[in-house]
């Protein structure tokens, strides 16, 4: 491509033939890109004022990506850990960019060089049993959107799967005879099989036969029968969030997320005595040392460990109260 290739083509260029074709990249990451550019491509329009279809290859370069990822973090108040993550899709797309615009290698090399922010890693947050048993309590199970928001909250709390996983479920996922269990394809496309427990598939069971009439295969749909949206399930689990909390007040110290119900899950089977590598296998985690941060994050279970231990001797010191005057000049 020559030096003056439109943005547009490049970037065409780069989700059909380098991610979907030659990588063949699952369609979340494809949307995660996707959202990056969408912001990039308004954040440029409203400070250098250009239609996101004139911008050439040299318009985007290291300042204008810079001065985006403070935007997010600025204006948008997204932690370092997000910025990261836009900014590694930002990168991907320069080194695609390094085979097909090779004269402009020093605005590549710029941009790639760009780092990415050190950042505190929090505990995970987790439900309490109490707290679960209130959560699942709180759904209205009169109604059709509470019945689906029961079935839907205790799937994902026994089952600790993704929300993408959880909104894209389809009923032909689902196996409900003997081994009951669902199929998900999770990051990567790795596909993985968890069984669901006798009250679970209960509950899905009735469930699914009273939507076998509707249109969609969509196991949790939407009013209308469509995909949840993330935005949707935040919704749903935000409003019987605030009802369990009439019930159980340690819930109102908390700001609980739909991903806290796959760390409660992972919280629950690492209780019970399971081994990392088998809660990354029934989470689909890359790696075993990922649940590392369940082990870090359950203190109860450190205390189990300090009670195995013999504690150290220690004499208590005796307290002496300093002079008053030299305390005050002290505390000056």
């Amino acid at each position: 491509m020559k030096s003056n290739t439109r943005f547009s083509t490049l970037l065409q260029a780069f989700f059909t033939q380098r991610l979907m074709q030659q990588k063949q990249v699952s369609s979340h990451t494809v949307e995660s890109y996707r959202d990056t550019f969408r912001l990039l491509l308004k954040f440029i329009q409203t400070r250098r004022h250009k239609q996101p279809a004139s911008l050439l290859f040299e318009d985007i370069d290291a300042p204008v990506i810079c001065a985006f990822l403070d935007d997010l973090e600025k204006q948008r108040g997204i932690s370092a850990r997000s910025r990261n993550v836009r900014l590694a899709a930002i990168r991907s797309f320069f080194r695609y960019a390094a085979f097909e615009v090779p004269s402009r290698s020093d605005q590549i090399q710029r941009a790639l060089a760009i780092p990415t922010k050190r950042y505190t890693r929090t505990q995970v947050g987790f439900l309490t049993r109490p707290e679960v048993d209130a959560l699942l309590a709180a759904p209205d199970t009169r109604t059709w959107s509470g019945r689906r928001d029961h079935a839907l909250l205790l799937t994902s709390v026994q089952t600790g799967m993704r929300l993408s996983e959880m909104t894209g479920l389809k009923r032909q996922d689902v196996t409900l005879g003997t081994g009951a269990h669902v199929r998900v394809a999770g990051k990567g496309r790795k596909a993985r099989c968890i069984p669901l427990t006798e009250q679970t598939r209960a509950i899905v069971k009735n469930w699914l036969q009273e939507t076998a009439k509707a249109d969609s295969d969509i196991v949790f749909p939407n009013a209308r029968g469509g995909r949840l949206s993330s935005d949707g399930v935040s919704y749903i689990l935000a409003k019987q969030i605030e009802t369990a909390r009439k019930t159980c007040p340690s819930l109102r110290k908390k700001r609980v997320t739909f991903h806290q119900l796959r760390h409660t899950s992972a919280m629950e089977m690492l209780r019970a005595g399971f081994d990392g590598t088998m809660i990354a296998l029934w989470l689909g985690h890359e790696s075993p040392e990922t649940t590392q941060i369940y082990l870090d994050a359950d203190l109860e279970l450190k205390k189990k460990m300090l009670e195995k231990t013999t504690p150290y001797d220690g004499k208590p010191g005796i307290y002496r109260p300093d002079d008053q005057l030299l305390a005050f000049l002290n505390g000056l």
